[in-house]
């Protein structure tokens, strides 16, 4: 009979490691690396080390991979082919290059060197994507710029493992070889966008019309194993395969209700993944080999990072975000191990010199989250450029901010945030805003928004925003921490300006106002006003002229509240809340279908979407009808569900 004990004591072992590093603020993920070297092989022996366990682990990157795609679509794909191709290509090439001539100088073996080379030169997909998705990080510059890179060394892997037999063997047929496999993999990936555009939504249509929870599920694990596996038959990887998926299925109004449910089954199996490269490290190996494997270290960490630095900045990317990428991408990844391991069964490579290039591996993995995690901190630190363009970002900040006077500070630009904002424009006030989330800072700014990404939190970037000039401070998201932090600043350079903090309930309100709040609107206390007020007047307790007034003025703008800028920290929704109205900035690229057309000839009332709002050359109207024409550039503010925005995207840029 099988015991449970060792399945127990895992579970158990993983509860209390993933427990602790998260109360120490540590990345789970090294939590999950602990587990497994404490029950593979090298202590407890409580898994087995075999290739279900591996092929386990990797389906977690399989659907990390496919929660990415869903982070991006097709128009973005195509916008990153060069820094895919480009930046991708020359970083697998020089690091290549490098460690090979370093290896085949200390092993005197040109082949040795090379499938070495090709093991470090890879980083690892699970742990990069992960701690960028965690930290918000992934639509930034610097976060594009590795998740490109990541996806060139996936499809690297192909060629590498038909060059490694070749050159064991002394192959006649090698150009051949990498034709046919060239030309396998452009095919494959053709097929799957092109059909694929054109059957995942009707499919997901047909399934989301029969309203069964569990049938949805069931679709999205087909859809997102079916597609990698169709790819790992045409010889690329699963998680190439997850990521076209999951692009193809962010073209559809579903993207968000899939994201939610795929949750559960990523972030377990992921942190099985992490189990199992955990049981690869072996003591007896780092004690025994200590010298080489010190060497493949240094050839990964300081190498890499100055190779993808210095192709970064070759390729006019700015230095910070150059050096951030660097230091997220410079540890060896799960794909190494593959190359390597294929390396010992051809004799390219000697055990011993494997063992070592494998314990370096698993050292960078322990060593990334830190990167990462510290990446904007050490940048600050190596770059003096990097001081200089965040004085340039203030300099923007404070040049966007120079016309406003009497304003109203308005720090986070959540649904809160922005609900204030209508209601401060139709009252001709003056706002600013500040916000940390870029997604929604780019949406509502292609729409004409006044709000810039910044951390309120900063005296300097208060300052920037036109704080000495403000007339009211108002920090409208409910997170205690950050409020005492911007009113700590407030105060130091300005005490008598009243600010008003937003909080859940009561709770806070003394604390708050201690540190210098002027007012607190608990939202729970506000909730329970509206209750008793709307009960006495239908229990017929005659209002005042003023309640009336008050409440007149609350109905007329409620339409003003209706819709949100979503970012990309805002709560997946579930398939109720996906009818909530929301807006999208939709802008008019050249090429688009409706460029030259009046807008009613878009017939978007037809799909229920309303046009709040068109921005044109930095001017937002509002003064339009069905004859307006529209140009190149425009940016349309849609109101609507996700789906009936998805569709009038499609018509706008596609003319379906």
């Amino acid at each position: 009979m099988h015991s449970m004990a060792p399945i127990v004591l895992v579970l158990l072992a993983a509860v209390l490691v993933v427990t602790l590093c998260r109360s120490l603020k540590v990345p789970a993920m090294l939590g999950y690396l602990v587990v497994g070297f404490l029950a593979g092989p090298g202590v407890m022996s409580l898994i087995p080390q075999g290739e279900e366990t591996a092929f386990l682990g990797e389906i977690g990157i399989v659907f990390m991979m496919f929660t990415i795609g869903l982070e991006f679509s097709l128009p973005r794909l195509k916008a990153m082919r060069q820094l895919v191709f480009g930046m991708g290509f020359a970083q697998v090439a020089a690091t290549m290059l490098l460690v090979a001539l370093a290896i085949g100088f200390v092993s005197g073996s040109a082949l040795t060197g090379f499938a070495i080379g090709g093991a470090l030169a890879m980083s690892s997909t699970a742990i990069v994507s992960k701690l960028l998705t965690e930290r918000l990080e992934l639509t930034q510059p610097h976060g594009q710029l590795a998740i490109g890179v990541l996806l060139f060394q996936d499809i690297a892997v192909v060629p590498l493992l038909i060059l490694l037999p070749a050159f064991a063997g002394g192959s006649e047929t090698l150009w051949l070889d990498l034709a046919k496999a060239g030309g396998k993999v452009m095919v494959v990936l053709a097929l799957l966008l092109f059909f694929g555009q054109r059957l995942v939504r009707p499919w997901f249509h047909l399934v989301a019309r029969q309203r069964s929870g569990e049938l949805f599920m069931i679709n999205v694990l087909l859809v997102t194993l079916g597609v990698a596996w169709l790819t790992e038959l045409s010889g690329l990887s699963l998680a190439l395969g997850a990521f076209v998926a999951g692009m193809l299925i962010s073209e559809t109004e579903y993207r968000y209700q899939v994201e939610e449910d795929i949750k559960p089954f990523r972030d377990i199996l992921l942190g099985f993944f992490f189990i199992t490269v955990g049981m690869r490290l072996e003591l007896s190996v780092l004690f025994s080999r200590f010298g080489e494997v010190l060497l493949m270290l240094l050839l990964l960490l300081p190498l890499k990072l100055g190779v993808v630095l210095g192709l970064g900045r070759m390729l006019g990317h700015r230095a910070n975000d150059s050096m951030r990428a660097a230091l997220a991408l410079a540890q060896g990844g799960e794909f190494g191990f593959v190359l390597l391991a294929l390396s010992m069964n051809l004799k390219l490579v000697a055990a011993p010199m494997a063992q070592a290039a494998i314990a370096a591996i698993l050292i960078s993995m322990l060593i990334a989250p830190f990167l990462i995690m510290h990446g904007e901190r050490i940048t600050r630190r190596l770059i003096k450029q990097d001081w200089m363009l965040q004085s340039l970002d203030l300099h923007q900040m404070l040049v966007a901010s120079m016309s406003k006077s009497e304003h109203v500070l308005i720090c986070g630009y959540g649904r809160s945030g922005q609900a204030l904002a209508r209601l401060l424009e139709a009252e001709n006030i003056n706002l600013f805003a500040l916000d940390m989330d870029p997604e929604r800072v780019r949406e509502a700014g292609e729409a004409g928004d006044q709000v810039v990404f910044g951390d309120a939190g900063k005296k300097e970037v208060l300052i920037a925003a036109g704080l000495m000039r403000a007339k009211v401070v108002v920090v409208t998201f409910a997170d205690t921490h950050a409020a005492l932090r911007i009113l700590h600043a407030v105060r130091e350079v300005r005490p008598e300006l009243p600010v008003i903090v937003r909080t859940v309930d009561d709770s806070e309100m003394d604390v708050l106002r201690g540190a210098g709040a002027d007012e607190v609107v608990a939202e729970v206390m506000e909730g329970s006003l509206m209750l008793a007020s709307q009960a006495l007047m239908e229990a017929g307790v005659p209002p005042s002229r003023v309640l009336r007034r008050i409440r007149a003025v609350r109905e007329e703008r409620y339409d003003l509240f209706r819709g949100f800028f979503r970012g990309s920290s805002d709560e997946v929704e579930s398939l109720d809340e996906a009818l909530v109205p929301r807006l999208l900035s939709v802008q008019v690229c050249g090429g688009a279908a409706a460029i030259g057309h009046p807008l009613g000839a878009l017939k978007l009332a037809e799909l229920g979407v309303e046009i709040k709002a068109i921005r044109r050359q930095r001017a937002r109207r509002t003064d339009f009808d069905d004859a307006f024409e529209i140009s190149p550039d425009d940016v349309l503010v849609l109101l609507g569900t996700p789906e009936q925005l998805a569709l009038a995207e499609s018509r706008i840029l596609q003319g379906d």
